[in-house]
């Protein structure tokens, strides 16, 4: 078993009024290898009240299923015998209102761009090692979220 941390931080500024909302949603996540990163709620979510230049927690759950089918992505591959030279993707989420007043990112569209050192799998073999990262992902296996691999085909 192992235990991830995170540690949020956020303060009232001066000048802010709590209590009727209009206050900068900006704040802090830390992490323990030492990096701090700026968030806020979404500018979707909270308007002008957001921090833009943050990001937000529908960003970070779109980041975390991207990075961790990479992540498990590159395993697959390895243990196939193909050589990974770089990988990119541009994920995408969708978040919908699943009932009244309630809304979920219901879906995360991932476009990965590989490209290959030497051999790169057919179509198929691409589509099946997809699925095994898919299947092996710790964050795909937490969410109740769709995540779906747009067709990528190989390319050396």
């Amino acid at each position: 078993m192992a235990t991830y941390t995170a540690d949020v931080s956020w303060t009232l500024k001066n000048g802010e009024d709590f209590l009727k909302g209009r206050f900068s949603r900006g704040h802090e996540v830390s992490f323990d290898g030492g990096i701090v990163v700026p968030a806020s709620a979404s500018p979707h979510v909270v308007g002008k009240w957001a921090v833009e230049a943050a990001v937000d927690p529908e960003e970070m759950l779109v980041a975390a299923l991207s990075n961790c089918h990479m992540l498990s992505f590159l395993h697959v591959a390895r243990l196939a015998s193909f050589t990974v030279a770089a990988y990119r993707d541009h994920a995408e989420g969708t978040m919908e209102e699943i009932a009244p007043g309630k809304q979920a990112i219901t879906k995360v569209v991932l476009h990965p761009h590989i490209e290959w050192t030497g051999a790169a799998p057919d179509d198929q073999k691409l589509d099946h090692m997809h699925h095994e990262a898919h299947d092996m992902c710790y964050i795909a296996n937490s969410v109740k979220t769709e995540v779906i691999v747009a067709k990528a085909r190989a390319q050396s």
